[in-house]
């Protein structure tokens, strides 16, 4: 009996086949699942705690069709629901990439070009969300996805929907300190201006790689919202007043999603690089749902169902359609058929560009550090000075072996220019600088790298 005979079968939630976690949250726990389409989505499966709240399953199950009418090509929209047994679940597309947290954490804030599609991409993604009747309530860094520099607002309306006292009383965070606005933070509902606040805060977040409000306790965070100025320093100049605007204390003060969209459009500066082309993105492809779509039935004997508003068309019926028209959504970006080893290659690469990284600040770093020790003891100490450069040249030498072996073009070129770039560095500090001044400098870098090994 072969290896494979003796692998369990994955979990099943459904009609759905439940591949692998890709995360949790005070709600729900996600996963990344096939439909019976063979397609990907991402499937929430609420919290024991949640799902044991009556009321707050009867109030999911009265959004659940107002959210499923959020649309928009920067949204993650809701596909399906069942709200009752004992494992209650929401399934909404699923979008590959990673959270702008994750984003921010690794690659630090986001700049330029990337920097105006987050803005505008977000903006629109609200005006969509408040244009059906919703409110996010829980829009942060973590709850929005970039993905081929586009992001994906995720879990619009189920922590509105969600909020009840037992659930809060559960353990549930409603909100995230930080990015609530001061009128809920005072006790007061959360409308579509609190939405607006939160993403001035993500984005300012994500222009400076800082809290606008500082970090710390819960309660300290909380304060500086209500009683203080937001930190906007190092928000570009055409962004800063237009978040300063959307964090004002006064929720009638600030501007609404549209308002905000429109004066993005204004005075965001001109993209370099043009976004990509519909053929690129998948635009105007055909688009295939599961048949179960159509319509949100609890998995329960006594299914309901929920019928659409009179007079409107469900906006995922347009989806039927043979292509997505110019003004058309998600298209083939809802799901995309799901290859084993896609999210673990993803993860590989992200470490791989890592290290790469890592390598090259290293290699050039110690180049400069190398080149200055070595002509500071070139005249005392002639033979220590060509020692060093012996010794920095061997080991540059077995790197680019490992380099060849490894079949990075990269890593060699990097070797080189390190190999070559000291002796650069070691002739013009010769040549430029006496050796008092030289020693001066060693000294300088001894004692900072003393204090960045005490201060880690």
């Amino acid at each position: 009996m072969g290896p494979s005979e003796h692998a369990p079968a994955p979990a099943t939630l459904g009609p759905y086949r439940l591949l692998s976690p890709l995360g949790s949250g005070g709600f729900g726990e996600v996963h990344l699942a096939l439909d019976p389409e063979g397609h990907t989505v991402a499937v929430k499966v609420l919290l024991p705690h949640v799902a044991s709240d009556a009321f707050a399953l009867t109030r999911l199950a009265r959004e659940v069709e107002t959210m499923r009418r959020v649309r928009g090509p920067h949204v993650a929209e809701i596909l399906d629901a069942s709200l009752t047994g004992p494992r209650p679940y929401i399934v909404t597309r699923y979008v590959q990439g990673r959270a702008l947290s994750t984003v921010i954490a690794s690659d630090g804030p986001v700049r330029d070009d990337d920097l105006v599609r987050l803005a505008r991409g977000l903006a629109e993604a609200l005006e969509c969300i408040h244009g059906a009747g919703v409110v996010h309530r829980d829009l942060k860094p973590a709850n929005v996805i970039i993905a081929d520099s586009e992001p994906y607002v995720i879990d619009f309306g189920i922590a509105c929907a969600l909020e009840s006292a037992s659930v809060t009383a559960s353990g549930a965070v409603v909100g995230t300190p930080g990015y609530l606005a001061p009128e809920v933070l005072e006790g007061h509902d959360a409308g579509p201006e609190s939405d607006v606040f939160a993403l001035a805060a993500t984005l300012a977040f994500a222009a400076s790689g800082r809290q606008p409000y500082g970090t710390g306790p819960a309660a300290a965070i909380a304060y500086r919202v209500v009683h203080r100025e937001p930190d906007l320093s190092g928000v570009p100049s055409w962004l800063g007043p237009l978040l300063a605007e959307c964090l004002r204390t006064d929720p009638a003060e600030r501007p609404t999603a549209p308002q905000l969209s429109a004066r993005l459009g204004v005075v965001a500066p001109p993209l370099a690089k043009p976004s990509r082309s519909r053929a690129e993105t998948g635009w105007g492809k055909p688009v295939h749902l599961p048949a179960h779509a159509d319509h949100f039935e609890p998995a329960s004997q006594g299914g309901h169902h929920f019928e659409p508003l009179p007079g409107v068309r469900h906006p995922l019926d347009r989806l039927r359609d043979a292509e997505v028209t110019a003004m058309g959504s998600v298209a083939d970006a809802r799901t995309r058929e799901w290859r084993p080893g896609d999210r673990k290659r993803s993860i590989e690469d992200a470490r791989a560009r890592h290290r790469a990284k890592l390598h090259r600040r290293w290699v050039l770093g110690s180049s400069v550090v190398v080149g200055l020790f070595a002509a500071a003891a070139r005249r005392y100490l002639p033979e220590v000075s060509l020692l060093l450069l012996a010794l920095y040249g061997t080991v540059v030498v077995i790197d680019v072996g490992l380099g060849l072996l490894a079949k990075s073009r990269s890593r060699v070129i990097v070797d080189a220019m390190g190999g070559v770039g000291v002796v650069a560095v070691w002739a013009l500090l010769s040549t430029l600088f006496s050796t008092t001044t030289l020693l001066f400098a060693v000294g300088t870098v001894l004692f900072l790298l003393i204090a960045l090994v005490f201060a880690s």
